[in-house]
């Protein structure tokens, strides 16, 4: 047996379509509402909290390191997408949250989201749904088992 490609690997394949509905989704806010999807995904992750975030918050969702989380809020700051205001709880933290501006456009957003996600979703029978649905969270599962493993080989 040979050792795969990198193609071959499922990890590979993954990060493409992701990638793939990632670009799609992109073209399609920027054009809509002027939003890059790191944009997006913030406004999403402030309309979805339900309460104010902190920037480490907001980067740990996203999957993103602080800085560059810091230059996203600052252009939706900018904005007036995003409201900053201090963290009651600790003086050098901030609170962020979505502006009624930004609550707008999020609504607008997360509408088309779910309508792309019903157009791909659509394209598979239930079964192929509830078979993705099952791999995925074993693939999930299977990805932190081997995160705490590395991380014992500290």
């Amino acid at each position: 047996m040979t050792d795969p490609t990198i193609r071959e690997l499922l990890s590979y394949r993954l990060h493409r379509v992701a990638n793939l509905l990632s670009r799609g989704a992109e073209m399609r806010y920027r054009r809509e509402f002027g939003v890059s999807l790191w944009e997006w995904r913030t406004v999403a992750l402030l309309g979805g909290a339900g309460e104010p975030q902190s920037l480490n918050e907001l980067a740990r969702a996203a999957g993103m390191d602080k800085g560059q989380m810091s230059r996203v809020v600052s252009g939706l700051t900018r904005r007036k997408i995003v409201f900053r205001k201090a963290d009651a709880n600790d003086a050098r933290g901030i609170r962020l949250s979505l502006t009624q501006p930004g609550k707008r456009l999020y609504r607008k957003l997360i509408s088309a989201a779910a309508e792309r996600n019903s157009a791909f979703l659509g394209c598979l029978s239930a079964k192929e749904r509830a078979c993705l649905e099952q791999a995925m969270a074993k693939l999930a599962r299977e990805a932190r088992s081997f995160i705490l493993k590395e991380k014992l080989h500290k």
